[in-house]
C-alpha cells in the first residue's frame, strides 16, 4: 500500500493550518478547495505566513 504524505503544518492563531512552498501552490490548493466544498471563486485568499518562509490560505473576512 503506497504511503500517504503527511503535509507540513504550523500553528496561526489557534488553527494548524497547511503549509505551501510557493505561493502559486497555495493559490492552486485554495482553488480545489473552493471547487471540492462549492465555494464560489475567490473566497479564500493566500497569505505569507508571519512565522516562515512558507504561504497559508484562508477565508475571506466578511465585510460589515
Amino acid at each position: 500500500m503506497p504511503q500517504v504524505e503527511t503535509p507540513e503544518k504550523c500553528w496561526v492563531g489557534e488553527k494548524e493550518k497547511i503549509c505551501y512552498e510557493t505561493r502559486e501552490e497555495a493559490e492552486m490548493a485554495a482553488r480545489l478547495v473552493e471547487v471540492a466544498h462549492g465555494l464560489e471563486v475567490g473566497t479564500l485568499h493566500v497569505y505569507k505566513c508571519e512565522i516562515g518562509k512558507h504561504y497559508h490560505h484562508a477565508r475571506r473576512k466578511k465585510k460589515s
